[in-house]
């Protein structure tokens, strides 16, 4: 078992459904992003999720395409990404896992990703554009040392969910709804459903959920369906406000503690 399998093990068993906050990597600052992702694991966050800045990021929403584009802008690579993870892992065991696409990848090379990430201290990646069927392919034995974390989704049936828990490790990425990233008023009773389907028939794995969630109220309406959950846009979001009135993290962390408290049970 690795140490993202048994971090959320041992949360779950304390009675807690775990928290994983997205950031993308030098977003909306640069230069104070580590001050950021450190304020965000002490307020509450039990794992850091680190989102490689691209152009072209397919699974993701408005709130995260921008705050992506953004930090392309800003001169934000994926060594630069690196570099932020082993920064902050010099002050935090907590399990850093990087969200990714794999041009980014291609482009430095594989093996030196890999070689990179695993000496950043990270512990995983998810790759939302490696299908199942190519998982093979593009995963090879550079990644071992790397939990690589495949997604199901609402339209995957359960024997490729099996498929999915069989293959994957650290956990299982449940995508609750169709479409991409972002914040929603609610859970349709088709997701809902899904979602269950899918948390009973992850066996292998913890299974954490993503995409929707934006409230401790989504929190608790999920949590026995799950073993965590993982928030991305609506921080995100918080962060835009935060930097364009010059609040700081104020907003941010205001939501990453409503978020923390709705994860005990």
């Amino acid at each position: 078992m690795s140490y993202l399998s048994e971090y959320i093990a041992k949360l779950n068993s304390q009675n807690r459904k775990v928290l994983s906050i997205y950031l993308t990597a030098g977003f909306p600052d640069p230069d104070n992003f580590v001050d950021l992702a450190l304020s965000v694991l002490e307020g509450g966050a039990d794992k850091l999720e680190l989102g490689i800045p691209f152009s072209d990021p397919l699974a993701d929403g408005p709130v995260i395409q921008h705050s992506s584009y953004q930090a392309v802008m800003n001169g934000i690579t994926i060594q630069k990404t690196i570099e932020y993870a082993e920064q902050i892992r010099k002050h935090t065991d907590k399990p850093i896992v990087f969200m990714g696409y794999t041009n980014p990848i291609l482009s430095m090379g594989v093996k030196s990703f890999t070689e990179a990430a695993k000496a950043s201290g990270a512990n995983g990646i998810i790759l939302p554009d490696v299908p199942f069927e190519e998982y093979d392919d593009f995963i090879t034995e550079d990644f071992d040392g790397l939990d690589v974390i495949l997604l199901t989704t609402p339209t995957s049936g359960v024997d490729r969910i099996k498929k999915i828990d069989n293959k994957s490790n650290g956990f299982v990425y449940c995508v609750s709804v169709v479409g991409t990233t972002g914040m929603r008023k609610n859970f349709n009773e088709f997701s809902l459903d899904r979602i269950k389907l899918t948390y009973q028939n992850v066996k292998k794995n913890k299974m954490l959920i993503g995409f929707g969630i934006s409230k401790g109220e989504d929190i608790k309406r999920l949590s026995e369906t799950c073993d965590g959950v993982l928030v991305g846009s609506a921080v995100v979001n918080a962060l835009t406000e935060d930097h364009k009135n010059k609040t700081g993290f104020t907003k941010t962390l205001s939501l990453v503690k409503e978020l923390s408290e709705a994860c005990n049970f």
